[in-house]
């Protein structure tokens, strides 16, 4: 969350950052400082009314008369409901100060939506062929690799089934990618929960904001993930780095799973955006000092896996009005698919700074017994299903129908080359 001392140390300079965003961070800063005032003169109160309870019992000699007696019982009285209050007023400040956004670093483009994002660089050329390129929703159905209605049969809109060659593709892009975060780039491989808590979900920054994206079992009051990140930052949750520990790099493959409803009516043909698909996620969490060169190498890493895949790709700084809620700076990584003829995001690299380390309370020293601080994470998509495989089906199609497989894919295939109709991987009937 952001650091409380704002509301109080200069909230006019953290006002004009904030409307970099727009007026609804505004209006939550504004919100989370009168909930802080009132906080604070209840504190005060309370504060009083025990300090007179302490004077009234030092000051008391012998047995108190009947007076006193009434006096001592309505100041209890008086101060419990101030207790009350108190409680009250500081879960009203946690609930608004939740809602503030993180402040976007100064390095971010001004912008209010995406199509104000800036693009930085761009890698390889947009694929372009002498033949009538397919999307992938026909060119996958004509594979037979993909089914959209068994999908829909079985979990309603925005559901599918990967059949065949198309499993495996998925799952080999699933274990390239890990094995390159791991062999060659340094990460450590994890597998968490894909059910977590409440306060998991709020540390990360998904609650309150997207409450109404979120999948929840209210029976047990456990929350499906909408990314691995969640369970990797909260790895660390309430807890205490001792010295040495920093920077952390870890990475996991995991089931991500989103109501999709702020995207109603978007992207509906194919397999473009889903409720339910796979990522690969990387998160380091590291010195203050250090971030923003991390950042830097997060893309570098996400962008090696793209490299290897011969995809082309842009990538994009997301400008203040497209920034993630939790977020202080995001690059997108936007793959190209020749049969759609756009740009696809398969990875978002963000920093986070302190923003998620205080809402899950994580710490760190420095030194033995030195003082407690709060590190920064920072997170990124290494990269993220279905988007790439679609990219990769679009880019690699030929004029007879087949696909071929990226080289660096092939040895995690069996070494298999192209996706042929009726080929031996299809599913029987």
């Amino acid at each position: 969350m952001l650091n409380p001392d704002l509301l109080r140390r200069d909230p006019e300079r953290t006002r004009a950052i904030l409307a970099r965003r727009g007026d609804d961070a505004v209006e939550a800063f504004n919100a989370a400082i009168a909930a802080d005032e009132a906080w604070r003169r209840l504190t005060v109160q309370v504060e009083e009314r025990r300090a007179e309870r302490r004077q009234r019992a030092s000051a008391r000699r012998g047995r108190p008369s009947d007076e006193e007696v009434r006096e001592e019982r309505q100041l209890g009285e008086r101060l419990s409901e101030l207790e009350r209050l108190l409680k009250e007023a500081e879960a009203d400040r946690q609930q608004k100060l939740g809602w503030v956004p993180n402040l976007p670093d100064e390095s971010v483009p001004p912008g209010k939506d995406e199509t104000e994002n800036e693009i930085v660089r761009v890698w390889g050329e947009p694929k372009a062929f002498d033949f009538e390129a397919l999307p992938h929703w026909e060119l996958a159905e004509k594979l037979d690799i993909l089914d959209l209605e068994a999908g829909a049969r079985l979990a309603g809109a925005r559901f599918f089934v990967l059949k065949g060659a198309g499993a495996m593709l998925q799952r080999a892009l699933i274990n390239f990618m890990l094995d390159l975060h791991i062999r060659e780039q340094g990460y450590a491989e994890m597998h968490t929960p894909y059910l977590v808590r409440e306060e998991i979900m709020y540390g990360s920054g998904q609650l309150p904001k997207f409450y109404d994206n979120l999948y929840h079992d209210a029976d047990e009051d456990l929350w499906l993930i909408p990314t691995s990140e969640v369970p990797l930052v909260n790895l660390y949750y309430d807890q205490i780095m001792p010295p040495g520990a920093l920077p952390v790099k870890i990475t996991a493959q995991s089931p991500c799973f989103r109501k999709e409803r702020a995207a109603a009516g978007r992207d509906v043909r194919g397999i473009k955006r889903v409720k339910q698909f796979y990522k690969v996620e990387m998160v380091r969490v590291v010195e203050p000092e250090s971030s923003m060169k991390h950042l830097e190498e997060l893309v570098a890493d996400a962008e090696e896996v793209l490299r290897r895949l011969e995809l082309p790709y842009q990538v994009m700084a997301l400008c203040t009005g497209d920034l993630a809620f939790a977020m202080t700076k995001t690059y997108d990584l936007n793959a190209w698919a020749a049969g759609s003829g756009e740009w696809l995001e398969v990875s978002s690299i963000s920093n986070a700074n302190d923003y998620q380390a205080r809402r899950a309370n994580i710490r760190f020293r420095r030194e033995p017994g030195g003082k407690t601080e709060f590190p920064h994470t920072l997170n990124g998509s290494g990269v993220a299903l279905p988007r790439t495989l679609i990219a990769i089906l679009e880019n690699n199609q030929q004029p007879d129908g087949s696909v071929v497989i990226p080289r660096v894919l092939r040895p995690y295939m069996g070494g298999m080359e192209r996706i042929v109709p009726g080929s031996a991987f299809r599913v029987p009937r």
